[in-house]
């Protein structure tokens, strides 16, 4: 396999396949092997994978402006679902002095809060798996606009604004556990990586702006607000969600999952073996609607058979919009939901799940933890700050995760493209992992940089905590992109 990446020979590895079609590539040079769709936009052809069916319904057969659009969609929800967990980071002690209650009473608005965010996701990883993730996206931006309209309408009933703060935490669930996996439902994999940065900073740069909103909120307008502007965001995306979001996942042969199966699996199929000159692009009849982003198609003459083209797909028919409107579209696996829902658990055991969760969850604990301890900080002496200025303290971690999201975008492919043509044009999902070296660095020096800076405040006022906690943010954000992205790659399924 190359690269340091271990070759285990006689077996396919679930995530490693060819990409680049160049001289390396065991095939006539001129032409490419017929069985394979390509995307041939530009100075040398990539292989698609997955490969796309030839059912129109195939998400992978979408224009690339309609997945875009769809991932655009769900990215801002993302954000204003993203806005829940921090929602009273800023406004701490403003509460506690409303309610009549201690600092720890109110931190549990916020830990039984990510409670309902944990079981939830439990049970909403299976429930996708089983049925898809549309029905999620809408139950989970309904529950939204519920919970944020019944906390602002709580008054100072600590009790009702608990359960609302839980019912938030179960409407978050499905944008956080789902939105990477639809990367990989409406993506191949040469066009993820951008796209699986830019989820992630939907997620983690709407959860840091917050705080900066939310403090001017609530001594502007009393923090009821901060509340009603959610549910009032998220009712105005609602309608967005509801019809340009389709069902992303999608039943597909097993052999087009050449990332999973192996491109020998795809070669033994009954399929035309006839070789076809490699042009720049196909012309426009030659292609169909994957090829918006490029892709390459086969002539008429190399389509084989009827029978074969509605096993591939070709003779299924488009599902009306009216249809697709529908929460349900059928079931995406014949496994048990129950199976499905208790699988994470012995999966904490995976080494690769297991990498995933320490890289994300380690710093993204660290945020958490800062966040908790910045009013406490700020809040008292020498400093005074009230809170506005505390909202104001996010405005770096915000940078930070903007800065992240570019970085890793724009390392997480170009690493990825030079390291394929070193390998001779093979994949492998372990090339997404050189991201987590940016993320020790960074994320190393931020951490050490607020523990001295944030123990001697006199000393270093608020600028120099702010901005390694902004380093902190931007390391958790390379972080998580680089274990999404290894694991959509390497563990789609």
């Amino acid at each position: 396999m190359g690269l340091g990446v271990l070759d285990v020979r006689n077996e396919q590895v679930p995530g490693t396949s060819y990409v680049l079609d160049d001289d390396s590539r065991p095939s006539q040079e001129g032409e490419f092997d017929s069985k394979l769709k390509y995307d041939r936009s530009g100075p040398v052809p990539i292989i698609l994978v997955p490969q796309p069916s030839d059912d129109p319904n195939d998400p992978l057969n979408w224009s690339l402006v309609k997945r875009d659009t769809i991932l655009c969609i769900l990215c801002m929800i993302s954000v204003i679902a993203s806005t829940l967990s921090p929602l009273l980071a800023a406004n701490t002690l403003t509460l506690a002095l409303y309610f009549e209650r201690n600092f720890t009473q109110m931190a549990l608005l916020t830990g039984y809060h990510l409670c309902g965010v944990g079981v939830a996701g439990v049970v909403f990883v299976a429930s996708a798996r089983i049925w898809g993730k549309r029905h999620l996206y809408l139950l989970g931006t309904i529950l939204i606009i519920v919970a944020s309209a019944w906390g602002g309408a709580s008054g100072r009933n600590y009790k009702s604004l608990l359960w609302a703060r839980v019912v938030q935490g179960v409407g978050l669930a499905p944008f956080e556990a789902l939105v990477n996996a639809s990367v990989g439902d409406l993506y191949f994999v040469h066009e993820r990586g951008k796209r699986m940065a830019l989820t992630n900073m939907a997620l983690f740069g709407g959860a840091f702006f917050t705080p900066i909103i939310v403090g001017k909120v609530t001594h502007t307008l009393g923090w009821q607000w901060s509340f009603n502007f959610i549910a009032i965001f998220a009712g105005a995306l609602l309608p967005l969600v509801f019809f340009f979001i389709p069902e992303t996942a999608f039943r597909r042969a097993d052999h087009l999952n050449t990332d999973l199966t192996g491109e020998d699996d795809f070669r033994r199929r009954p399929q035309s073996s006839s070789a076809i000159p490699m042009t720049e692009k196909s012309s426009p009849e030659h292609n169909n609607d994957s090829n918006a982003s490029g892709a390459g198609s086969f002539d008429k003459q190399h389509e084989g058979t009827d029978a074969e083209q509605m096993r591939y797909g070709a003779g299924t028919s488009k599902v009306s919009f009216a249809r697709g409107l529908l929460p349900f579209s059928g079931r995406k696996t014949d496994e048990s939901f129950f199976k499905l829902m208790l699988r994470p658990f012995p999966l904490f055991l995976h080494p690769a799940i297991l990498w995933g969760c320490l890289i994300q969850g380690t710093l993204i604990g660290w945020t958490v933890m800062i966040g908790v301890v910045l009013a406490a900080i700020f809040i008292g002496p020498p400093l005074f700050f009230d809170e506005v200025r505390v909202g104001y303290m996010y405005t770096g971690p915000f940078v930070g995760a903007v800065l992240g999201f570019l970085l890793s975008g724009l390392v997480a492919d170009w690493s990825t493209k030079l390291m394929i043509r070193r390998n001779k044009g093979i994949f492998e999902p372990e090339f997404r992992i050189v991201l987590v070296a940016l993320q020790l660095v960074i994320g190393g020096a931020g951490l050490y940089g607020f523990g001295i800076t944030a123990a001697n405040v006199p000393k270093y006022n608020w600028f120099p905590p702010d901005f390694f906690f902004a380093l902190v943010v931007m390391g958790m954000v390379i972080g998580a992109v680089a274990s999404a992205l290894y694991i959509v790659d390497a563990h789609r399924k």
